[in-house]
């Protein structure tokens, strides 16, 4: 019998990083049966919906010890099985994935079942996978025009990085600010960052004493979150309100991971980036070296930064309105507001094809 609608197989597993975009291209596809491909025990298991049927797989990376290289190497040849499995029992008619571990038997095994696979990368260098992989999809879908430079033998096509609907819209921010004072957000990505809240908690009575009040994400791991307090230095381990909090922020103070500079693209607002130092390849800085090019951020290395040269950016930003609305301004160049919709559209276009 014949399907009633075509079948897509979403595969996006590990970070946020990789599952939002996803979970937006997915929110725009109402007109498709959507499944699911991830791993066992990871964030996919909370994030992805009940409505979209899920599978899972045991793809790991090729790192570690020549013995677990060898035992992840096996359970990555079983996961190209498992999913060209999948991709016939369930009949899919294309595969889009995000990249990451799964993207590798998410690719070969649709290249195997001979359906159309859309890689899509978010960070200006792609990671492994995508530069090892991208030649064998269909098209890979880049976040930043840079990234085509390291796909020489990839069909690419920029058409940035989804992001959460809540971001396209005004979003109500629920905590209780002074209205009439500049907020400078901190966030040090979703695991929080110890090094920069050291840093915010040093630089924080300048920052308040100048007239500002401080939203700092410190992260769930958070040894010294008791040691400053104040009325307008407000601490959260974690908060969903980030749309909100970018909305309203006049300074933001954070690392340069893909989903957090679109975000900054979108929201429009000026950030010093303070890339993660150990980040796969340094990637992180290569994401924050685009937003200088462009003037839509400031970078900061954290092997170089200092309380006191913390401290002075952020005043500096927000002594001069005027520089930190061209560097908002800018960083507006640099996103696509409607990147889900035209994602979602490209799917359709190569379905039709």
């Amino acid at each position: 019998m014949a399907k009633a609608v075509t079948r897509i197989l979403m595969a996006a597993s590990g970070t946020g990083g990789h599952l939002f975009p996803a979970l937006a291209v997915a929110k725009q596809l109402t007109d498709c049966d959507i499944e699911w491909l991830g791993t066992p025990d990871r964030l996919e298991t909370d994030l992805v919906p009940g409505e979209y049927h899920r599978h899972t797989v045991t793809a790991k990376g090729l790192q570690g010890k020549p013995l677990q290289k060898l035992k992840n190497g096996l359970q990555l040849l079983a996961s190209v099985f498992q999913t060209h499995k999948i991709l016939g029992d369930r009949r899919i008619d294309l595969v889009f994935t995000t990249g990451g571990y799964i993207a590798a038997p998410a690719i070969l095994a649709a290249r195997w079942r001979r359906i159309p696979v859309i890689l899509h990368e978010s960070n200006v260098l792609p990671g492994k996978v995508t530069r090892f992989l991208g030649k064998y999809a269909t098209a890979v879908v880049i976040g930043f025009q840079e990234s085509a430079q390291y796909l020489p033998k990839a069909r690419t096509l920029h058409l940035g990085t989804p992001v959460r609907p809540e971001f396209l819209t005004p979003q109500a921010l629920d905590l209780n600010l002074p209205g009439d004072r500049p907020l400078i957000l901190v966030m040090g990505g979703s695991q929080g960052a110890v090094g920069i809240n050291q840093l915010v908690r040093q630089c924080a009575v300048d920052w308040i004493a100048a007239g500002a009040v401080i939203v700092h994400i410190t992260g769930k791991n958070d040894p010294d979150v008791a040691q400053f307090q104040d009325p307008h230095y407000f601490p959260l381990p974690f908060t969903d309100k980030i749309a909100a909090l970018l909305q309203r922020a006049s300074v933001v103070v954070s690392r340069s991971g893909a989903s957090a500079l679109t975000e900054l693209t979108i929201t429009k607002t000026a950030a010093i980036l303070i890339p993660y130092p150990y980040a796969a390849e340094d990637h992180q800085t290569i994401n924050a070296q685009v937003f200088v090019k462009h003037q839509a951020g400031l970078l900061a290395p954290q092997k170089d930064l200092t309380p006191e040269r913390l401290s002075e950016m952020v005043l500096d930003l927000l002594r001069h309105p005027a520089k930190r609305e061209a560097i908002a301004a800018n960083a507006a160049t640099l996103g696509i507001p409607q990147s889900a919709k035209q994602i979602a559209d490209f799917l359709r276009t190569t379905l039709s094809l």
